[in-house]
């Protein structure tokens, strides 16, 4: 068997991950928790860790290597935006070291903060390791992080140029929960037409204000099944996701990270706009944080 190099951490939200991974970037063992970092106490984090990393049964010594949410404001320790372009000498170059005792050194991963032509910034945290780990980008390709928050990325020479992020996620679970349009909304199986039909018609760029009502007035009409209707609303919005992102970004082809429902209806959404897709690397966090590691010389 491989033996660990390092130990990666992607602690978020809602969830804490981290994973041995081995001196080629491949993960050895993997441990999950509901510990994400809304959970944790003041000044618990370290003691969270350590369970995690005891649960994990990985060996003493090992660097340990953070990204996510961990280095936001509400996490452990907030660490400033490094500006695009950046790949992972400048993540390398910008980390954050703490001693922590019983675990040693502790190297955080720090986010990415672009700004639009028009002004307007944008920020990641967590992403920008997900993507140095799918390191086998080529030209024109784009990425998108299906999510909440959901992420589109320029990558060139293996360096973030620019991105842009879409509260499709968080929309869709407000107006699904507490708008008019969640009222006629009933439990089914999967649509896969009713999804196929929002995606048709946010493809169409004819303005997502202008059409959401139409998630109520279809099957106030009898023209949509109520059990369709969160599909419906799930591929409009995706739909009018995609249909602005080429509106500036004219991608070859789309890679997309996540191994989840959502990224599945991304994919599906994607090949009814004609965009050539793939998934990504389901370890892209972890094998993203071995690449900095590497450029900082933490190991290698």
């Amino acid at each position: 068997m491989a033996e660990p190099s390092l130990i990666g951490v992607d602690w978020g939200t809602s969830r804490l991950r981290l994973a041995l991974v081995d001196g080629d970037g491949a993960v050895l063992a993997e441990h999950e928790a509901d510990a994400g970092i809304l959970t944790v106490p003041d000044g618990g984090f370290a003691a969270v860790l350590r369970e995690a990393v005891r649960a994990l049964g990985a060996p003493a010594g090992l660097p340990i290597v953070l990204s996510g949410m961990i280095t936001s404001r509400q996490g452990w320790h907030e660490l400033p935006y490094q500006a695009c372009p950046a790949g992972a000498d400048a993540l390398a170059r910008a980390l954050h070291r703490v001693d922590e005792p019983d675990l040693g050194q502790l190297h955080f991963i720090t986010g990415l903060a672009w700004t639009s032509p028009d002004g307007i910034p944008d920020v990641m945290r967590g992403e920008e390791t997900q993507i140095m780990g799918q390191d086998d980008l080529v030209a024109g390709e784009a990425v998108v992080l299906p999510g909440t928050h959901s992420k589109w990325v320029a990558v060139e020479d293996g360096r973030i140029v620019r991105f842009r992020t879409f509260m499709t996620g968080e929309l869709f679970a407000v107006l699904a929960a507490q708008s008019i349009l969640g009222r006629l909304m009933t439990e089914g199986p999967e649509d896969p037409a009713a999804f196929a039909r929002g995606v048709r018609l946010g493809l169409a760029g004819t303005g997502l204000l202008g059409q959401l009502f139409s998630a109520r007035t279809l099957p106030l009409m009898g023209l949509l099944p109520e059990t369709a209707v969160r599909d419906y609303l799930s591929g409009l919005l995706i739909g009018t996701e995609i249909a602005e992102v080429t509106a500036f970004e004219r991608p070859t082809a789309v890679v997309v990270i996540g191994s989840d429902a959502l990224a599945r209806r991304y994919a599906t959404a994607l090949d009814q706009a004609g965009i050539r897709h793939r998934p990504g690397h389901r370890d892209a966090a972890y094998r993203g944080q071995w690449r900095v590691a590497n450029a900082a010389g933490i190991i290698g």
